[in-house]
């Protein structure tokens, strides 16, 4: 696992697209995951917070950190609804970034499913926003850095335990 670099531009410009000015405890938050993505070891961090208290605009900008390595992300959540949201959010918010949508509720042909699933592990699909479908043997990542899971707590523990197998060498 290389960690990540100091911030630069890119980085600094991404945060400055945040509409609000960040509380205290936001910009902790906020300079501990970075302090944490740039040491020796694969983070494992939970960040918590009540809806609206920013836990999903840390999410992206350690998402955006990430693929400024050139490194891969997985976002996990637990519904289709959560997943598309997450998508629509992260394509507005990094329009240079590809960003696809894993989850078998999602209508897609199999001979796009495959194209997808094969795009992901060449590395041609920076972040991979997913269901349960994102845990499955099929998705290899070429180089995942990051996976975020938003909603641990409504995963079950076969879940889990896959999360856990990942996390020993990503952030």
């Amino acid at each position: 696992r290389a960690a990540c670099p100091p911030d630069d531009e890119r980085m600094q410009a991404f945060a400055e697209q945040f509409k609000f000015t960040p509380t205290p405890d936001q910009q902790r938050t906020f300079d501990e995951v970075a302090a944490d993505m740039m040491g020796p070891r694969p983070m494992d961090r939970l960040v918590c917070g009540d809806v609206g208290f920013g836990k999903t605009e840390v999410a992206m900008r350690a998402i955006f950190r990430m693929v400024c390595t050139g490194r891969q992300v997985g976002l996990l959540a637990p519904t289709t609804v959560l997943a598309a949201q997450h998508l629509r959010v992260l394509r507005a918010r990094m329009p240079d970034v590809r960003v696809e949508l894993l989850s078998s509720l999602t209508k897609r042909k199999p001979a796009e499913r495959a194209a997808l699933l094969e795009d992901i592990s060449a590395g041609a699909v920076q972040v991979v926003v997913g269901t349960h479908a994102l845990l499955s043997p099929k998705v290899t990542f070429h180089d995942l850095g990051l996976l975020v899971v938003d909603e641990e707590q409504r995963f079950g523990v076969r879940q889990k335990d896959k999360v856990k197998e990942a996390s020993t060498s990503v952030d």
